[in-house]
């Protein structure tokens, strides 16, 4: 009865079976590590630095990874040209970054957050930077991009403001060659609150980390999909089998007959009548 399962038609449907779900189950636990990765780094990120961890010379701790970021970074320079950075919330209140350009002892300079104040941007409210060389200590950060969370990306600002704290952003404003990172001042400056440290690109139990817990679900779910069609499509196998072996299919009705281009059925031809034998007439 099972020999339905050696037909060619069955053998494409279970190569089909034997490819598909080692493939679907390999996606699946490919998804739930990337999970689980993103699960693992967000709780690294998110753990707190030793208190007595001395800061590290910036150039030391770049470029900005997930071991860097939020790292106590000092360098050394001169403060020169302060940017505003609008519509940055704090504490859930709106308000703005006080952003200052420090050209280090290096020759590059780097964007220095000192603080944040509430209200909207204006560059009266923001204190004037320290003059002279000056030591700076504060988290690194890696730069911003338009797909940031909390920037302002859509341009249109108003001039000594800045939507994006990034290289990308402030190479046409700075001429010396510039950190791809940025620090915030982790101590109160000028009556300004500290900014803290955000957690590194791609370790935050974001959308993309339930998307990938999502997608784990459903190549399983196709797993289980594929065994019950191709269940489903055996029994069925199996009870026409049955069905034909026990007389219960219905008797297959006699062809119709012939028609013709009118669409009237052919006549049946007429048998051809049989000669009579000749008889021998007397002779007269």
């Amino acid at each position: 009865m099972h020999r339905f399962l050696l037909t060619p038609r069955w053998w494409g449907i279970n190569v089909f079976v034997a490819l598909s779900i080692p493939f679907c189950l390999f996606m699946g636990t490919w998804q739930l590590g990337r999970f689980e990765d993103r699960v693992g780094s967000h709780a690294e990120a998110r753990a707190e630095r030793p208190a007595d961890q001395a800061p590290a010379p910036l150039d030391s701790l770049l470029p900005v990874d997930t071991k860097t970021s939020g790292r106590l970074a000092s360098t050394a320079g001169e403060y020169g040209q302060q940017l505003l950075v609008p519509e940055r919330d704090l504490g859930g209140k709106p308000g703005f970054y006080v952003l200052t350009l420090l050209r280090t002892d290096s020759g590059k300079t780097v964007p220095v957050v000192r603080g944040w104040l509430p209200g909207t941007a204006d560059p009266a409210k923001a204190p004037a930077p320290p003059t002279g060389r000056v030591e700076v200590t504060g988290a690194l950060q890696s730069s911003e991009s338009s797909g940031t969370k909390g920037v302002h990306a859509q341009g249109g600002l108003p001039p000594g403001q800045l939507g994006v704290i990034g290289a990308a952003t402030l190479v046409n404003l700075v001429h010396e060659p510039l950190y791809d990172a940025w620090l915030t001042v982790q101590t109160p400056v000028d009556g300004m609150t500290p900014v803290p440290a955000k957690a590194p690109n791609n370790t935050g139990l974001d959308l993309k980390a339930f998307q990938n817990l999502g997608y784990t679900g459903e190549w399983f779910v196709f797993v289980a999909f594929v065994l019950f069609m191709w269940f489903r499509l055996y029994r069925r196998e199996v009870e026409t089998l049955r069905d034909a072996e026990s007389g219960l299919l219905p008797a297959e009705a006699p062809a119709p007959a012939a028609a013709d281009p009118a669409g009237k059925p052919e006549a049946t031809p007429e048998p051809e009548a049989t000669p009579e034998p000749a008889t021998a007439r007397p002779a007269e």
